[in-house]
């Protein structure tokens, strides 16, 4: 399935583990397995019916000192091109996703410096079902060199915010498959190997209602047209009986550097019955120089006690009049805590 303009492989949301101050001195650490296979059933493009199999293996560590002060990082192990022909667990590579230190300023600020994951939007993450993130993926800011921060702001929810740029440190590289180490060289908003880039976002809970509204600015990198400008809103609201709804939409001038306008859209439901979730869900792009593109997809999961997740979802695809029927299976394993 070819649902991304660019060729770079969008990472899964990681298992972030950032224990509370308040937490004893100590390790403690989790993570989670995934195998999943997707396959282009139909095409009106030949070529693209093809099956990937793969495997995404996220670990995340946290050492608390017993001052509130915590060193995290985060290892993710996946396939790191994007399969071009029938493939299985091809061109596997492991990296450094999170790396870095956090600390609390007063009760209500808690500061983060390394290796990072800027908070902007949620859809990447939150969005129900197998494909219901697919697409928001795009504009999820991660592996950043950055100082970030959160603030707790005594009732009105939460602030948080940062300045970074794209990591361009040895760090940037991968072992098994060698993805190559980031240069400012290549281009690209927000690579620009200053703090020259931000991002800010509040968020708010009342009730079984969430919701958030943020910001960014990338600074143009090498080659790029301009800097690029986003705004991201929000919102998630649990209805008694085990239904819930999710909605993001996001709007980008000069997207990436480019000359691009993009506005995104991803509205999900899921329905819970015991221990099977079904989930559906709309989602829409329209970038400027690749078009419009539109996923209508359903999907169940079934958790088992013992904390695996069966899953899949079946995704119709309209992308600039290329349509395509894409199904998606996966077994999820949680490790550690």
């Amino acid at each position: 399935m070819k649902i991304k303009p660019s060729a770079a492989l969008a990472l899964s949301a990681p298992v972030f583990l950032c224990a509370n101050a308040a937490l004893a001195q100590g390790f403690s650490w989790e993570g989670e397995i995934e195998i999943a296979n997707e396959s282009v059933l139909s095409s009106d493009d030949a070529t693209a019916e093809i099956r990937d199999t793969f495997a995404v293996i996220t670990a995340s560590g946290t050492y608390t000192f017993g001052n509130g002060v915590e060193l995290f990082a985060t290892v993710t192990a996946e396939s790191l091109t994007d399969a071009a022909d029938d493939r299985t667990f091809d061109d596997m590579g492991v990296y450094i996703e999170e790396l870095g230190v956090s600390f609390g300023i007063g009760s209500a600020t808690t500061v983060s410096v390394g290796k990072l994951h800027p908070v902007f939007g949620t859809a990447w993450d939150d969005a129900a079902g197998y494909f219901g993130s697919s697409i928001a993926e795009d504009y999820e800011l991660v592996e950043q060199i950055g100082i970030l921060a959160d603030v707790e702001l005594n009732g009105a929810g939460t602030l948080s915010f940062g300045v970074f740029y794209a990591d361009d440190s040895g760090l940037s590289r991968s072992v098994g498959y060698d993805r190559g180490r980031t240069a400012t060289a290549d281009g690209g908003a927000g690579n620009t190997g200053e703090l020259d880039n931000f991002a800010i976002q509040w968020t708010q809970e009342t009730g079984n209602t969430r919701y958030h509204i943020g910001a960014r600015h990338l600074s143009a990198g090498a080659g790029d047209v301009d800097d690029e400008q986003g705004f991201v809103a929000g919102l998630a609201h649990a209805f008694d009986g085990g239904f819930g709804l999710y909605g993001e939409v996001a709007s980008f001038s000069n997207a990436g550097g480019s000359a691009d306008d993009a506005l995104y859209a991803t509205l999900t439901g899921a329905y819970t019955i015991g221990n099977v979730t079904l989930s559906g869900g709309l989602v829409h792009r329209d970038l400027d120089s690749a078009g419009e593109t539109d996923l209508i997809t359903i999907g169940a999961d079934y958790e088992f006690e013992n904390g695996f997740t069966l899953g899949g979802g079946l995704a119709r695809v309209d992308e600039a009049g290329t349509k395509s029927t894409v199904l998606g299976v996966n077994l999820i394993i949680p490790l550690g805590a």
